[in-house]
């Protein structure tokens, strides 16, 4: 233990969202690095954070950030967006120093931001998000601080979470609120040539993104591009590597009825798991 209590010991890669859709994000990690021990960690309980405020997206997602150091991760991301784009600064900043300067946190905006010169011909890129992530214009910050010459476009998408949380991502329905948001950014700035999905969650409405979308616009999900980066930050970053045991195993930690997880988890994840359920407060 360290002077905040917290274990020395390596442990599992710590992957933290508000809900389901960073199982998303998970997916890709174990795909690519199927080497390491994860655990994953949704405060299902008390989502959706995209519409809360600031100081309760991060009061609750240092919840979580502790709770996972308390069971042995070194490392953390926060495979949510919102938690990234409220959240992850300040803990980064203000809450490490004070818990421990070794561990480390990470989020998925950076890395999908990094991604993005190579792709863009028109330097024009539409964000589709929450209320949250696209209010707190961590996007077109973390662009421009790259490609300052890329023009970013946003539009929120409030039904879209819902949709997929509750299985209506592939059904008739789901067409108009896609179409409708398509629509809208697309209007906002026809030179789009590339949109970000910003949201973990948004990945299961790809079939539904691409019937609405100019074939000539690429769709970016997320998942690819975080893994990608967590492979070379875990090849740049040996002291962290080592901090991150190598079982190949997979632990769900959920706020809320492990049952329910498990039933939606499998939307996400295409297999049965085991659920645990914990307390954050």
């Amino acid at each position: 233990m360290n002077k905040e209590g917290l274990p020395t010991t390596p442990g599992p890669i710590g992957v933290f969202d508000s809900g389901y859709g960073g199982l998303t994000i998970l997916r890709q990690f174990r795909q690519l690095l199927p080497q390491y021990d994860y655990l994953y960690l949704g405060d299902n309980a008390r989502t959706p954070y995209g519409s809360r405020s600031y100081e309760i997206v991060y009061e609750f997602t240092l919840q979580a950030v502790k709770k996972l150091f308390e069971m042995g991760c070194h490392l953390v991301i926060l495979a949510c967006n919102t938690a990234s784009a409220k959240a992850l600064k300040s803990i980064q900043e203000n809450d490490l120093p004070l818990l421990d300067n070794s561990r480390r946190v990470l989020g998925v905006i950076r890395p999908t931001a990094e991604s993005i010169g190579a792709i863009t011909n028109t330097r024009h890129v539409g964000i589709v998000a929450t209320q949250g992530t696209i209010n707190s214009e961590s996007y077109p910050l973390e662009i421009h601080k790259l490609f300052p010459d890329i023009q970013v476009t946003g539009e929120a998408c409030p039904m879209w979470v819902p949709l997929v949380e509750n299985n209506e991502y592939d059904s008739p329905g789901a067409d108009y609120f896609v179409k409708k948001r398509i629509n809208n950014l697309l209007r906002k700035d026809p030179q789009i040539d590339t949109i970000i999905l910003g949201c973990t969650h948004y990945p299961l409405l790809l079939n539904k993104i691409l019937k609405y979308t100019p074939r000539n616009i690429k769709i970016i999900p997320q998942g690819d591009y975080v893994a990608n980066s967590l492979k070379k930050y875990l090849k740049r970053h040996t002291d962290i590597e080592l901090q991150c045991t190598k079982n190949g195993t997979c632990r769900f930690l959920t706020t809320e009825s492990p049952e329910k997880f498990k039933d939606s988890a499998t939307i996400f994840l295409n297999t049965n798991i085991e659920v645990e359920k914990i307390s954050l407060e």
